[in-house]
């Protein structure tokens, strides 16, 4: 019956150490700014896909998921339900592309600061983690 149960409870566990997220970051906010962005690589080591399906961050009153799309000559961000991450693969959010939007900061972004930000995945659950404070003019391509 032990066994059972154990092995019940194996199969039944979220995938939880399956999910890492490596290099999150936004910009510093300029003083009034009431969103920023957020950005990172989601890896999942899995062998299911998984989605991220929202996030909160306690310095915005919302985080949605956002990618940018392009309509004739015009660059616009459009929110989406989530960002499907391939088992084995990753999923990078990146500035152009997909990513997160810290709507409503309730306080400017300094550089050096850390965020706190919850993820949460269709299997994995909740992924803690924390975008490191760049410059307002980060262009992203630095290691953490």
């Amino acid at each position: 019956m032990k066994t059972a149960l154990l092995l019940v409870a194996f199969i039944a566990a979220p995938a939880m150490a399956q999910v890492t997220v490596t290099d999150a970051w936004t910009r510093a906010t300029a003083p009034g700014a009431q969103i920023a962005a957020g950005y990172m690589t989601i890896k999942n080591a899995g062998k299911a896909p998984d989605k991220l399906v929202s996030a909160s961050s306690p310095v915005a009153e919302k985080v949605e998921t956002h990618v940018t799309v392009k309509e004739g000559d015009i660059f616009r961000m459009r929110e989406v339900k989530g960002f499907d991450i391939p088992a084995g693969g990753s999923y990078e959010l990146k500035p152009g592309g997909a990513h997160l939007m810290l709507m409503n900061v309730k306080a400017p972004l300094k550089e050096g600061d850390k965020v706190p930000l919850t993820l949460r995945f269709e299997r994995a659950g909740e992924v803690k983690t924390e975008l490191q404070v760049g410059r307002l003019t980060d262009t992203g391509k630095h290691s953490h």
